[in-house]
């Protein structure tokens, strides 16, 4: 039996069009200007409708010392009344790829459905800049949505991260930095699948290897140009952070036909060793993304509607 075959029925026709349209997947174009633009092609084809339950609005605001500034995308529901809770959060893309844009359905349907302000930031992509560029602006961008929550119409004592993917991995990295500097309190983080372990050592990291999205060829490949001729730390790679206490309370979900599926889940054992409240669910069936690609489907829905929930739990 293949990996393949482990999928589930309801989210396999996505995963079939894209390998028609580029046989291999993303990671067989080699350039990685032509791979973004393929990637931004394929997502345009969703045609997803602006939000009109969701307001939103673009900045420029500081990056980090020295550094350029960046762009950061606010999201506050239309209806909304008094301080809500605030959502920063980190696009994915594997370190390499994607932007607020392409990711802006997520980032709207999880402001509307949480009723919190959601801040979307635009950070710097390996491998134009390496580690530690990309954290560096994800921190800033963080250190800037607390310094206004009353600006943003949001409660700094009710802050949480969001990050898919590399922004799952950014969301642990951000955070991490916000302990380790004394920066801003967040109150919970939500991980999403995170792309964590620059090893590749795990069995699940071997297990995927012709899914055609996010295969060990890419991810290897990836975390190559993400750290440039750097060494990994824990704020590149989180999975190599020795002291995990101090976090906030953690909510992961990982599918069973993901390559991070084990790194994941390890770190999830990790943090409740340290003693952080986690939530950890590994859905059956489900590639990297696969609520993504495949929207409509009942997995789809059991996802989202579960991330929702533990949202506006740890939240409240």
């Amino acid at each position: 039996m293949s990996r393949r075959d482990l999928i589930d029925p309801d989210v396999r026709e996505p995963l079939d069009l894209l390998q028609q349209a580029i046989p291999g997947g993303f990671n067989t174009i080699p350039d990685i200007v032509e791979r973004r633009a393929a990637v931004a092609q394929l997502l345009s084809a969703l045609e997803v409708p602006p939000n009109p339950s969701v307001a939103t609005e673009d900045r420029t605001v500081p990056g980090p010392e020295g550094a350029p500034d960046i762009r950061v995308r606010i999201y506050r529901p239309v209806d909304a009344t008094g301080t809500l809770p605030g959502i920063y959060f980190i696009h994915g893309g594997g370190m390499i790829l994607g932007n607020i844009e392409e990711e802006d359905p997520v980032a709207s349907a999880i402001c509307e459905h949480v009723d919190a302000v959601v801040v979307s930031v635009e950070y710097r992509l390996a491998p134009e800049n390496p580690h530690p560029a990309p954290v560096e602006d994800c921190y800033a961008g963080l250190v800037w949505m607390a310094a206004h929550a009353t600006e943003l119409g949001f409660d700094p004592e009710r802050l949480a991260v969001y990050g898919g993917s590399a922004g799952g991995g950014l969301t642990i990295a951000t955070v991490l930095l916000a302990r380790d500097r004394g920066g801003p309190p967040i109150h919970f983080q939500m991980p999403i699948y995170p792309m964590i372990d620059d090893r590749n050592e795990t069995p699940s990291s071997h297990e995927i290897t012709d899914i055609g999205l996010w295969d060990r060829d890419g991810n290897i490949e990836a975390w190559k140009w993400y750290l440039g001729d750097g060494k990994p730390d824990q704020y590149a790679a989180p999975s190599r952070c020795e002291d995990l206490s101090g976090l906030p309370p953690t909510f992961i979900d990982v599918g069973t036909v993901d390559l991070f599926r084990d790194e994941d889940i390890a770190f999830a054992q990790r943090l409740m060793q340290a003693g952080v409240p986690t939530e950890l669910h590994v859905n059956p069936g489900a590639y990297h993304a696969a609520e993504v690609f495949a929207p409509q489907s009942p997995l789809a829905e059991r996802i989202w509607t579960r991330r929702y929930e533990a949202l506006r739990r740890g939240l409240a």
